[in-house]
């Protein structure tokens, strides 16, 4: 089972998890003043790295709270979990190599 480290309750099973997006992205402050192409872009246009990414993740079935995580995409591992507002964590380039080979993370 997949356990994910909510930063507020601690880990919890991947159950209890909702996936809510890429993390820190620019929002507009007027959504009405947007033109459609740009509009589009923001709404549709994501990342989709391989490798850790910064991903938003919500903790539904435990205190409804919204946090980032960086996560792995090609092995599924979580490389760190932070809390919404603070800034994006460095993940040392051996947790991603031990990731990689299923030696470090959160299963």
């Amino acid at each position: 089972m997949l356990l994910i480290t909510c930063p507020y309750c601690g880990p919890r099973p991947e159950l209890e998890f909702r996936y809510a997006g890429e993390a820190h992205i620019a929002r507009p402050e007027d959504p009405s003043g947007v033109e459609a192409d740009p509009w589009g872009e923001f709404l549709y246009n994501r990342t989709n790295a391989r490798g850790p990414y910064a991903e938003r993740w919500r903790h539904f079935h435990g205190c409804g709270r919204f946090f980032n995580a960086i996560r792995d995409t090609t092995t599924d591992f979580f490389l760190a979990t932070y809390k919404v507002g603070e800034p994006r964590p460095d993940v040392p380039a051996r947790a991603v190599a031990s990731a990689s080979t299923g030696g470090a993370g959160e299963r």
